[in-house]
């Protein structure tokens, strides 16, 4: 009898566990704030540069690269110790997501990466996290599984050198290649 109500309580868990992504509370970052993502750039919020539908239209590679364009676009940012997609870079993830939808042939790789801080270890699997989190949105919106990889660099391939806030804010983060980029 106890051991059917572990397997009982161990399939409950699982089931409650497959349901679509929480919106976890990221842990506080003190020192970032503003309407841009780290380094200056403008974020893919409300104006800027929302998902038109000639933004994802049929344009193919050439829309990836256009500078006007939402797609052009590569990096999804984080806060400190956080896997939470914050709603500043939902329209940019969902522009993928559509590029993706409209493109079958299309495919990307989502980099997840970390600042210096943590063991690599922790920031390897941290960087996973996020990676996961991005594509499990993109697919959430109608991607297909097998037009994404992840893969994690941990703290091995910072943006940014520095060994400051500036520095850290802009090495966590998701960066989108597509194949053949």
């Amino acid at each position: 009898m106890r051991n059917f109500l572990l397997v009982a309580i161990v399939a409950a868990a699982l089931v409650g566990c497959s349901s679509t992504p929480t919106t976890e509370a990221p842990v506080e970052d003190h020192g970032a704030a503003g309407a841009t993502a780290p380094g200056g750039a403008t974020t893919g919020g409300a104006g800027g540069g929302g998902v038109t539908g000639s933004s994802i239209g049929g344009g193919g590679a050439d829309e990836l690269r256009n500078p006007n364009s939402i797609l052009s676009k590569r990096s999804v940012y984080f806060d400190f110790d956080s896997f939470v997609v914050k709603d500043e870079y939902k329209p940019l993830v969902e522009a993928h997501a559509r590029y993706l939808q409209s493109h079958a042939n299309a495919r990307m790789t989502i980099q997840g990466n970390t600042d210096e801080r943590g063991s690599r270890e922790y920031n390897i699997a941290l960087g996973q996290k996020r990676a996961d989190a991005v594509k499990r949105m993109m697919t959430l919106l109608g991607a297909q599984d097998r037009q994404i990889e992840t893969t994690s660099f941990g703290e091995e391939r910072p943006k940014n050198p520095g060994h400051d806030e500036t520095a850290w804010a802009e090495n966590r983060r998701d960066d989108i290649v597509y194949a053949g980029e």
